[in-house]
């Protein structure tokens, strides 16, 4: 489905990466995901932050793409960072430190709490599909000031309970994080493909608060696993500019250029 705007069209995940690249501020440190959250960061870094800095997992700290890398081994990571440390030099000093703002991360499916999972689904001895494990992710969900998840809504991705916790969201609501010693926000924004949603202050509950030009309170629900909530006053999301369009179709040419059939 493309979606029309003035003089722009627009796909609903092109949607979905602009208005989370532009939750992200040039002074922020940001330890990044493959896949979607990749794509917001560097769109962010080549429009809005260009002083951003991006961490990978493999430990390339601001680095500068010119591709998407296709895993945190890609080898486009290393050639373009300011440095390279250890893993557990990454893990220890930068994110256990508290030297990360920004955690951006994907997920297989996600609660009302904003907790993930990318491990099973179905029983954990008996799996309907195995996913590909947690990786660093849970120790990015409790360590970086604050995480955004990017995720197009469905059913089958938000779900009304998760049959595995893999990352540590908001728990079962309010205080869950600071029963574990958790000190971090934890999950601020979810970007979806039809709308933002933002934890409520007092439940913690995910929450509506601004809605994709096009999309109707209906399709939302519609997509979603659980009675979805909304902000008093919700916002419409401002649709991509043209220059935004520009960079990250560039983004995703030299990518396939780069990789071929593999992006």
């Amino acid at each position: 489905m493309n979606v029309q705007n003035t003089a722009t069209t627009y796909t609903p995940t092109e949607m979905m990466t602009v208005t989370a690249a532009r939750a992200l501020r040039n002074e922020d440190v940001c330890f990044v995901g493959i896949g979607a959250p990749s794509a917001a960061c560097n769109l962010a870094r080549l429009t809005h932050a260009p002083g951003i800095t991006l961490i990978y997992e493999s430990g390339t700290i601001d680095t500068k793409p010119e591709v998407l890398p296709l895993s945190i081994g890609d080898g486009e990571l290393c050639d373009t960072a300011l440095t390279t440390v250890s893993v557990p030099e990454m893990f220890r000093y930068w994110l256990q430190g508290g030297r990360i703002t920004v955690g951006f991360l994907g997920g297989a499916q996600i609660d009302r709490y904003a907790n993930l999972n990318t491990t099973v689904v179905g029983s954990y001895d008996k799996p309907k599909v195995r996913l590909p494990g947690g990786g660093g992710a849970p120790e990015i969900a409790t360590n970086c000031g604050e995480i955004f998840i990017i995720m197009q809504l469905s059913p089958r991705a938000f779900v009304d309970k998760l049959p595995f916790v893999t990352s540590l969201g908001h728990g079962s609501g309010p205080g869950s994080r600071e029963a574990l010693g958790v000190t971090t926000k934890g999950p601020t924004k979810v970007i979806t493909d039809l709308c933002v949603m933002e934890p409520d202050p007092a439940t913690k509950e995910l929450t509506v608060v601004s809605i994709h030009p096009g999309i109707t309170r209906e399709q939302i629900q519609g997509q979603c696993g659980w009675p979805v909530k909304f902000a008093p006053a919700v916002a419409e999301t401002p649709p991509p500019t043209m220059h935004e369009l520009d960079v990250l179709r560039e983004l995703h040419a030299r990518t396939a250029r780069a990789h071929g059939s593999d992006a």
